[in-house]
């Protein structure tokens, strides 16, 4: 397995804290296994306030030691940050920007207001027991992509055929949805959009989905990739989207996009070439 480089990486706590001390310090370890420097090995134990999340995110892109952000876990909250952080002052000190599932609000904000790739990616809860295919994703991330096909050896499914190419976008549903009709909401005109969920019901789901299609968020996508919906056969979660929409554009479904043992690292904002008669999405 390619090591990297070694990077010094820095966690940030913009969402929940980690329950489990073992779980960050495992992780930590992991992390440092494949090379990297870790900065800040303790554990935060108190939740910060909002002004203080902002602070050390402001802080971490201000040192030039720190090359990568990541943060520490998911959970929810990630949002209310987004009318304090200076996008001006991370323009001008870019750094890789990484996690999920909640932070997929800062992801693609990040991206639409800096123009900086962000890595939808396991976080440093995830290294604490991380598979090898989520080891040698996130590797190949953060080594700049030496392989372009991030699909590779993946399991693909395809509900509609054709192929897009534009930028890649999305990450958690439910948070996602939260933005639209907000001035964060993510720009979908031309891109490719990627959807995952873990532990919702079948109504929250169906609620979320229907209010993209009636507020015109999948007009002018070029693609959607549906990913893990953990708890919820996939083919339910296609259907909502089948029975109210005429579906115009190349859909696929990857399990390893989500919540699941297996981690695809996506990177938010990358030109990207999806093709579902490979069965491939290749940055371009």
């Amino acid at each position: 397995m390619r090591r990297i480089v070694l990077k010094v990486v820095y966690t940030i706590t913009p969402s929940w804290l980690v329950k489990k001390r073992k779980d960050f310090i495992d992780g930590i370890k992991n992390l440092e296994r494949l090379g990297f420097k870790v900065m800040n090995r303790s554990l935060v134990t108190k939740m910060p306030s909002i002004s203080g999340k902002v602070k050390q995110i402001h802080t971490a892109f201000l040192n030039r030691r720190i090359e990568v952000i990541l943060a520490q876990r998911g959970g929810y909250s990630c949002m209310k940050l987004l009318p304090y952080l200076d996008f001006n002052l991370i323009k001008r000190n870019p750094k890789i920007f990484a996690g999920f599932s909640d932070l997929s609000a800062m992801l693609n904000a990040i991206y639409e207001r800096t123009g900086l790739i962000t890595l939808h990616s396991p976080m440093a809860i995830n290294f604490s027991e991380p598979s090898k295919f989520t080891i040698r994703s996130f590797l190949n991330a953060l080594n700049g992509f030496p392989e372009k096909n991030l699909f590779a050896r993946v399991p693909v499914s395809v509900y509609h055929s054709g192929i897009a190419r534009g930028p890649l976008k999305g990450g958690n549903l439910i948070t996602l949805t939260a933005l639209i009709g907000t001035e964060w909401e993510v720009d979908t005109d031309g891109a490719i959009l990627f959807f995952e969920e873990a532990d919702e019901k079948l109504y929250k789901v169906d609620r979320s989905l229907t209010q993209w299609i009636l507020t015109g968020k999948l007009r002018k996508i070029k693609g959607l990739i549906l990913g893990d919906f953990r708890g919820l056969k996939i083919k339910e979660v296609y259907w909502i989207l089948a029975k109210q929409m005429k579906i115009h554009f190349p859909l696929m479904h990857c399990s390893y996009i989500g919540h699941g043992k297996n981690k695809i690292t996506l990177p938010v904002g990358a030109m990207a070439e999806m093709n579902t008669f490979k069965k491939s999405l290749t940055i371009r």
